[in-house]
């Protein structure tokens, strides 16, 4: 049941003059970037200068908090994302996430990847369980769980757990995949279990991370932004940011003067 993504084009995603509030706080300002089909990209930045508000953006997860408005385009395979009449729900299965925390449903290893289909409409009982062996072993986790897919998900460790969060985003075929600081809560093992897999993943999927490791970012990313009190200072390819910055507060943040 594998699918392959289709790349004929190599933007993904266009922001275009992004502007957000949490009521009267603007918390992201003029922000633009294009970001590729099947590349990481990187969101570095200090705690608070919105990158996770930013990456919330790109599926509308922060239409859920009260008094928010957002001003600028988000366009995904060319359709603003923010237009009159989109489908929520179809925007989450195409554009996935996953948390800083692993956050399992209080289910069986079984039942949370078949969540998403299920609610999908997906078919047969024969058909969900290829699906769910297929998610498991695109995040390397079948071979640890597949004699215990009904044992509580809470009783994997934490990396095992945020491997299965990432199998249960999969599961529902998506096309993006966010990831808000993934690692934060994981040891160098499970770690770098993600990364490898990122790497792996971003073959069908086009994947956008946050995250506070600028190690990381430059270990595993193809394009790193900088994001500074809401603005966003410099975007460019990984390597470019990291040794030959164009902006005099991106050399300060990756050598470690500032921030």
């Amino acid at each position: 049941m594998q699918r392959m993504k289709e790349t004929k084009a190599e933007l993904k995603i266009k922001v275009k003059d992004l502007n957000f509030y949490y009521g009267p706080i603007k918390a992201l300002n003029e922000i633009s970037i294009d970001i590729q089909t099947c590349e990481i990209t990187a969101l570095i930045g200090p705690s608070g200068c919105g990158k996770s508000t930013f990456l919330r953006c790109l599926n509308r997860m922060n239409d859920t908090i009260p008094g928010v408005l957002v001003e600028g385009e988000i366009l995904l395979d060319g359709e603003d994302i923010y237009r009159n009449g989109m489908d929520l729900a179809l925007l989450r299965q195409r554009v996935g996430m996953v948390f800083q925390k692993p956050n399992p449903f209080p289910k069986s290893i079984f039942d949370n990847v078949a969540y998403g289909p299920r609610i999908l409409g997906a078919g047969n009982k024969h058909e969900i369980e290829e699906l769910v062996e297929e998610s498991l072993k695109n995040v390397a986790l079948w071979d640890e769980v597949k004699d215990s897919l009904n044992k509580d998900a809470f009783e994997l460790s934490l990396g095992e757990q945020q491997r299965l969060c990432l199998a249960r985003v999969l599961a529902v075929y998506p096309e993006v995949i966010l990831m808000d600081e993934p690692c934060s809560a994981l040891d160098p093992i499970a770690t770098l279990k993600i990364e490898v897999l990122m790497q792996d993943l971003k073959k069908n999927y086009t994947i956008v991370i946050v995250t506070h490791n600028m190690q990381q970012a430059a270990r595993v990313s193809d394009r790193t932004g900088l994001f500074w009190l809401g603005e966003l200072v410099e975007f460019g390819q990984t390597d470019q940011i990291f040794t030959r910055p164009r902006e005099e507060r991106t050399e300060d943040y990756v050598t470690g003067r500032l921030g």
